[in-house]
């Protein structure tokens, strides 16, 4: 090896390391942020986190009692939206990477998906108030929020499923079709089981936007106030994100409820963190079957 090929493998290695140092301080800042915003919040709120807080109602003017409605609706939204946004997206990514023919239509509907990604979620909320609650007369109810929240999320899903079936390899489809099995089987019992992992890191992301979004369901879901568990889903819910926002905006005792601002934020990070891990680990025992 001569001097120039050992100046340019320098050069590449140090080239190398800078990047590689720079990946690792982005590492660092997302995680010294999340670790930072944890701390404030528990530091702020842990007073606030009783018994009485997650399995109550608020009282006086939401200045006492807890917040298990909040929570109860958080979950009903965050779950039917899922629900909502799964079975769609997923078909809408298998018939762009399996069936559609490569064009000009294809185009444009990626396009469209990647803009409406970046769509602000208070649009949802007005499209989901216009639509959902007055054109299809659902009323402000779970039903109509965790529509609006499944169309919101719809783009993720949708852009990730798709990454997770192009990962899938050629050779796995050939080799199915080559045994006699048509498309559909092979994609239902070859393509979507191997793609599965990637398709819920797609819902995992979808969860997360929708579990903390408010925008969208002060138009089509929350209310002010309810002591109420609902009973179906045209009923109407409190949920977490629009809790805290009433309470830090609109409430009759805001310094009042300081620390139940918080201690409420804490909670809506644990539940988003505990749903999450649940995919998460379902995710890793996925893989590890394969």
């Amino acid at each position: 090896m001569n001097k120039s090929d050992e100046g340019i493998q320098g050069r590449r290695k140090l080239s190398q390391g800078i990047m590689f140092s720079l990946f690792r301080i982005a590492a660092a800042i997302n995680g010294a942020a999340l670790l930072i915003i944890i701390y404030f919040l528990v530091a702020k709120g842990w007073r606030a986190i009783t018994w009485t807080f997650l399995t109550q109602s608020p009282t006086d003017s939401m200045t006492k009692g807890g917040i298990l409605p909040c929570i109860v609706g958080t979950l009903c939204l965050s779950l039917g939206a899922i629900l909502v946004a799964v079975p769609i997206g997923v078909a809408s990514a298998v018939y762009l990477n399996e069936y559609a023919p490569p064009g000009r239509l294809v185009r444009i509907i990626r396009l469209g998906i990647n803009n409406l990604a970046g769509v602000p979620s208070v649009v949802f909320g007005l499209f989901g108030l216009a639509f959902f609650v007055v054109y299809l007369k659902m009323g402000v109810s779970i039903l109509a929020g965790s529509l609006t929240l499944g169309v919101m999320t719809l783009p993720v899903i949708i852009g990730a499923s798709e990454e997770a079936l192009r990962a899938v390899p050629d050779t796995y489809r050939e080799a199915s079709l080559g045994l006699g099995a048509s498309k559909w089987q092979t994609i239902y019992r070859v393509v979507l089981p191997a793609s599965l992992p990637g398709i819920l890191t797609g819902a995992i992301l979808g969860l997360s936007r929708a579990a903390g979004e408010t925008a969208p369901i002060m138009f089509t879901a929350a209310v002010f106030f309810t002591p109420y568990l609902p009973s179906s889903i045209f009923d109407e819910i409190m949920a977490l994100p629009y809790h805290i926002y009433v309470l830090a905006t609109a409430g009759t005792e805001i310094e009042a409820t300081r620390h139940l601002q918080y201690g409420t934020a804490l909670v809506l990070i644990v539940l988003v963190m505990g749903l999450n891990l649940v995919a998460i680990l379902y995710r890793a025992r996925l893989q590890k079957r394969r």
